[in-house]
């Protein structure tokens, strides 16, 4: 299991797109390429070799970033398995107000991932642990 963790663009998979064009061009130079850079794409491409889960708050700015790198991984031939929101406080009962309303905003970007972005949405209730 490999987890890459970075920032919530595309730039990630069109580096390492860059990465196999350049090794393939050396291939080409020299006397090839190792088979582990020739495969690393179509390997992430496979969904029985990757699985992709895109990890996000349940926010505005999260979402809609997250949103940006899906669109950049299907360019990349790339289909997430899921999103996860990450401390989510839909989840649990909250009473302070400024919690409640949090709470409130984050149920809007909840059923925007669900309606828009992916079907498959596992939330991670917010936890102490966390904080």
């Amino acid at each position: 299991m490999v987890v890459l963790d970075t920032a919530p663009t595309g730039h990630t998979i069109l580096l390492l797109d860059a990465a196999q064009a350049y090794h393939r061009e050396l291939g080409r130079q020299s006397h090839g390429v190792a088979p582990e850079v020739e495969q690393l794409l179509p390997r992430l491409r496979d969904p029985h070799c990757t699985q992709m889960l895109i990890c996000t708050l349940p926010e505005a700015t999260p979402v809609h970033e997250a949103a940006a790198l899906q669109a950049d991984l299907h360019r990349a031939g790339i289909e997430p398995a899921a999103w996860i929101a990450n401390q989510a406080l839909s989840p649990r009962t909250v009473t302070d107000p400024v919690l409640r309303a949090r709470q409130a905003q984050e149920a809007r970007y909840l059923q925007e991932i669900l309606a828009g972005h992916h079907s498959r949405l596992v939330i991670e209730p917010w936890s102490e642990e966390y904080a």
